[in-house]
């Protein structure tokens, strides 16, 4: 129940302050679109006059000022996926256009016969966000780490999906057409929050590509009706609750009210950036340089264009819970699985827990302390040692030798 609590307070806190702060916004929301001619106008006006100064050419800026943090040399492209799953009638962008999608890819150089590891970003973020891990895991694998279709500096097509399961589509044949598109066939698969969500559904459709699976801080192994929801069943019942309950079936999103904020809305995210990994951080803050390019950095991938973030409301009913959640696939895991988890996430470790119960493939859990839901930006060195220890069996001549590095904890 506590946990229940701690989760839904947390989302709805979040979502309160961000409600507050885009209220001094509405006046000049309301002027940002007086008129169809304006909207068509605007990307004409320089950038400085734009009422949401962002485009796709300034997020792959932002990601290049942001990645000049990182020593190891790397190669930035957009793979093409084409305009839909072959054989499909359905394109990804649900329109009559035949025009192709992109993902945006980095790729680390590495040492020769390394393993390929696949790094996939949560919801509102972006493979950015990995930025203090690149350099220690390209020191062992072959680290690529893409931008989810709609999201980051990938193509955002319009998202129409009006069910939970053409959501999970949009991203599980979205990242298949990218996999065959780099021509990979084995690879470790790690997936943050939303991410790793994602990542264990693609690893329950074509667990033939992937060797270990790697969920950090992953979303989606309960649902409502296994929690105990008692709670959040009384805070329904009340005018906040109803309200709350109300934008999130309305997809309403953090997203719209930064849009909405203009040209105030990087001084929102500067504001959340500082707090979550300065004074709120669970463990090592972030320089000065650091928080200066990743607010520019999450500015520009949060303004753009609605596209993925519109997934919310079909993945998940209101207090974060699962539509189709994870546990109840446990059972038919064919990809042996680590989860990781800090020991400040918000995200329910026990979920975990009950879905290895029912796992018929080698499972463990690992916690890295001083640690939120952004493990491995908290606790990079953490991080780094839970993922290397995953990864033991390629890794290490002697697997089985190997011990739980100091600090960390099995769960």
């Amino acid at each position: 129940m506590n946990l229940l609590r701690l989760r839904v307070t947390s989302s709805i806190s979040k979502m309160a302050e961000e409600l507050g702060s885009s209220a001094a916004a509405t006046t000049a929301t309301s002027t940002s679109s007086t008129s169809s001619s304006w909207a068509k106008t605007r990307s004409l006006w320089p950038s400085i006059l734009r009422w949401i100064p962002t485009s796709t050419d300034r997020i792959i800026a932002a990601e290049k000022r942001l990645l000049s943090l990182v020593k190891t040399p790397y190669v930035q492209e957009q793979v093409n996926i084409g305009s839909g799953p072959p054989g499909s009638k359905v394109r990804w962008f649900r329109s009559a256009s035949n025009e192709p999608r992109f993902i945006n890819t980095v790729t680390f150089d590495s040492k020769e016969d390394s393993p390929t590891l696949v790094m996939v970003h949560g919801y509102a973020a972006s493979q950015g966000f990995f930025f203090r891990n690149f350099d220690a895991l390209a020191s062992r694998f072959k680290v690529i780490a893409v931008d989810q279709l709609g999201w980051g500096g990938s193509s955002r097509p319009d998202f129409t999906c009006k069910s939970t399961e053409e959501t999970e589509a949009w991203f599980i044949d979205s990242f298949e057409e990218w996999r065959k598109a780099k021509g990979l066939n084995n690879f470790i698969l790690l997936g943050h929050s939303f991410g790793g969500y994602v990542a264990a559904k693609y690893a329950l459709k074509h667990p033939e590509h992937v060797q270990h699976l790697i969920l950090v801080g992953s979303a989606g192994f309960s649902s409502e009706s296994e929690a105990k929801s008692e709670w959040l069943t009384r805070f329904r019942a009340t005018w906040k609750g109803a309200i709350l309950n109300h934008l999130w079936e309305s997809n309403f999103t953090p997203q719209k009210v930064i849009r909405g904020l203009g040209p105030w809305g990087p001084g929102l995210v500067h504001r959340y950036t500082t707090a979550r990994f300065g004074a709120y951080s669970s463990g090592e803050v972030l320089t000065e340089e650091e928080a200066k390019l990743l607010t520019d950095y999450v500015y520009h991938t949060l303004a753009a264009k609605a596209s993925g973030e519109l997934c919310l409301k079909y993945i998940f009913s209101f207090g974060a819970f699962a539509r189709m959640p994870l546990l109840q696939s446990a059972s038919e895991w064919k990809v042996p699985t680590t989860f990781i988890y800090g020991f400040q996430d918000w995200m329910n470790y026990q979920g975990a827990q009950e879905a290895r119960k029912h796992m018929n493939v080698p499972c463990e859990i690992i916690r890295v302390p001083q640690g939120g839901h952004f493990v491995f930006i908290d606790n990079p060195n953490g991080f780094h040692s839970a993922v290397l220890y995953a990864c033991r069996r390629f890794l290490s001549p002697n697997p089985h030798s190997e011990s739980l590095p100091e600090g960390l904890v099995s769960a």
